[in-house]
């Protein structure tokens, strides 16, 4: 029985990943402020990663063979758990995005070295604290998160960098009902000007995916996403299935205005890696349907 710690998982993925451990006979401590329970059979401790001692207290003697990180947002909260968990744990993934590539501008999809981690600076004086900067600083706050993890040659971390996610009846981004809402009324769909594809993954294969490198012993970047590219065109088209009496209208706009899944630079990855080290993706045209059906919460 491998113990495994899980911080965060309250919800989307992060509950289905914790599901697939506890199945597969792991003992599983999920680390939250308190905010949710975690499902029967786990262990809960209550602590704000934020703070150190708090951590700390709430570990007490605790060691882990894999410990997942879900809510990695900054590098203040790297160094901390860097510090906490170092001779904690055998190793350590990190749940990192796609959006670490946001200064990457290839057509081609890109691979992990496209973003070294070793060579990213990091300033933990940045108002990380500031939700505002955060939410407007968040692929540079996972990318120096990264670097953090990183620096310490002899700490085992992965940074599964995760593509956008669809699927599910509790997506709670509303990016799809953004889409349905203007197909229904026939509202424009802001987009840029040149439409990029990007890379996409479903819920449930990405839970697959973080409970499969949990097992795993590689370590360092790894992008995690479906085969193939999506465009807005494509997903639009999935969601105008389920409004037969809706419209579909584009207009270009400035970048900042654009709809979500719409983008200015190409965000497709190349998960060669994970394919090589032996994970099998999905086909993202293939899952679409079922994904749109699942979050609109239609039947398909």
């Amino acid at each position: 029985m491998r113990e495994v710690a899980v911080i965060g998982g309250s919800r989307y993925f992060g509950k289905r990943l914790i599901d697939r451990l506890m199945a597969a006979g792991d003992r599983v401590t999920v680390i939250n402020r308190g905010s949710s329970a975690p499902p029967a059979g786990a262990i809960h401790l209550i602590a704000d990663r934020n703070d150190e001692n708090s951590l700390e207290n709430a570990l007490g003697s605790r060691t882990f063979d894999v410990v997942i990180d879900q809510v990695c947002y900054t590098p203040r909260q790297a160094e901390i758990a860097r510090r906490v968990f170092a001779g904690r744990t055998r190793r350590y993934v990190m749940t990192s995005t796609v959006e670490v590539y946001e200064y990457e501008d290839s057509a081609a999809l890109v691979r992990e070295d496209a973003v070294d981690p070793r060579t990213v600076a990091v300033d933990l004086e940045l108002p990380w604290g500031d939700p505002e900067f955060l939410d407007a600083h968040y692929g540079e706050g996972k990318r120096q998160a990264e670097a953090v993890f990183t620096a310490d040659p002899a700490f085992p971390y992965v940074a599964v960098r995760v593509a956008h996610v669809l699927g599910g009846a509790d997506d709670f981004t509303g990016r799809l009902d953004h889409y349905t809402d203007r197909i229904r009324t026939g509202e424009a769909i802001a987009v840029p000007a040149v439409n990029h594809p990007a890379t996409y993954i479903h819920v449930e294969e990405i839970a697959d995916f973080l409970a499969w490198t949990a097992g795993a012993d590689f370590t360092g970047p790894v992008n995690a996403a479906s085969h193939g590219v999506l465009t807005t065109e494509e997903l639009c088209e999935a969601v105008a299935v389920h409004v037969p009496e809706g419209k579909t209208v584009f207009q270009s706009v400035e970048v900042g205005e654009a709809s979500p899944f719409s983008f200015a630079r190409s965000y497709g990855m190349d998960n060669a890696r994970a394919t090589q080290l032996g994970f099998a993706f999905g086909e993202a045209r293939q899952w679409l349907p079922q994904a749109v059906a699942e979050t609109l919460g239609k039947d398909n």
